[in-house]
């Protein structure tokens, strides 16, 4: 479990943002290695891993026959390993379904048992240097342990997960601890849904805007491939993922209805305080129609407060958008 805070979310903010900071207990690692580790994993996710050069990180989908999420992930492609860095709880998910189809493969399946931290911000470079770690693109593997560069579907700050030390070294390197509400707060600003958390086992991909640069159109089957190809031909999902900027200073919670002329048209699924947009945010799924720059209220058992539909990333000043533009 992620602590909320070790006692200054305003400094484990800006760490993250500018500086450097580390989180523990947010990812997950599992690994598939032997001869057919490639060519197995291959034919399960959505990712063209056979393409990749080994060394390369992508982000990929693991995906029920049905289409829908079982683990969003991060692929480290090797040669003869393939790792799939997961959110936390969804290492073991991924290693039971990947388990299913383990049939007269040759390859083992394991969940890394050692630490998997996040190292981000604009100092987490030097830091991972001064732990003998190369933080540029990729993923590399020394005695010490692994890391490997995440990068964000919106631009962000530097991020990396680091397998193998222990918490107490990155920060003696220089990185801050960070807790839940100051990584959530990123999370947010840059659109990047959490895995039990703003997404589940019933979403779909295109409605939390994961398919680009996670689904290869081009690579042969895989698990869930007729429904995201469908929907990537016809261009329509009924609700999309959203970000809510708050006129007050209202923390709702996860769970609260997002509502338009007293329709509900969404609801909540995670909040936090922005320092850069100087206001609480949330990560919300709302009907299509829900344009970005649209006034809603979001509600829940004893309050309500005011807010504005946003497209991600969470900027000061953007607002993308034709309603914005229609109604200015």
């Amino acid at each position: 479990m992620i602590p909320d805070s070790f006692g200054d979310v305003t400094g484990e903010y800006l760490a993250l943002k500018r500086g450097a900071g580390v989180v523990a207990g947010a990812r997950g690692l599992v690994w598939i290695k032997g001869p057919d580790a490639v060519d197995f994993v291959d034919g399960l996710i959505s990712q063209d891993l056979a393409a990749m050069t080994p060394g390369s990180v992508a982000r990929s989908l693991l995906l029920s026959p049905r289409g829908k999420l079982v683990a969003p992930h991060w692929l480290l492609r090797g040669d003869g390993i393939v790792g799939l860095i997961t959110d936390a709880g969804y290492d073991t998910v991924t290693a039971a379904a990947l388990a299913r189809f383990k049939i007269r493969v040759d390859a083992d399946i394991s969940i890394d048992e050692r630490p998997v931290l996040e190292v981000w911000g604009q100092g987490a470079p030097a830091v991972l240097l001064g732990l003998g770690f190369d933080p540029t693109p990729g993923w590399t593997e020394n005695a010490d342990g692994v890391v490997a560069a995440l990068g964000f579907r919106h631009e962000g700050p530097p991020r990396s997960v680091l397998i193998g030390p222990q918490l107490e070294e990155v920060v003696a390197a220089g990185a801050v601890p960070v807790g839940k509400l100051s990584r959530t707060a990123v999370l947010i600003e840059r659109g990047e849904p959490v895995m039990g958390v703003d997404v589940d086992e019933g979403t779909i991909p295109a409605e939390a805007d994961l398919v680009d640069g996670a689904v290869s159109f081009t690579k042969g089957c895989y698990l869930g491939q007729e429904l995201v190809a469908r929907i990537d031909s016809r261009g329509h999902v009924n609700r999309l993922g959203r970000g809510l900027v708050f006129s007050e200073a209202v923390l709702p919670p996860p769970r609260a209805s997002v509502v338009v002329a007293d329709d509900v048209v969404g609801e909540v699924t995670s909040v936090a305080e922005s320092l850069d947009m100087r206001a609480p945010v949330a990560y919300a799924t709302v009907r299509a129609e829900v344009e970005p720059g649209s006034p809603v209220v979001v509600r829940w058992e004893g309050g309500q407060a005011a807010a504005t539909v946003r497209a991600f990333p969470l900027e000061p000043g953007l607002i993308e958008s034709s309603h914005s533009s229609n109604t200015t």
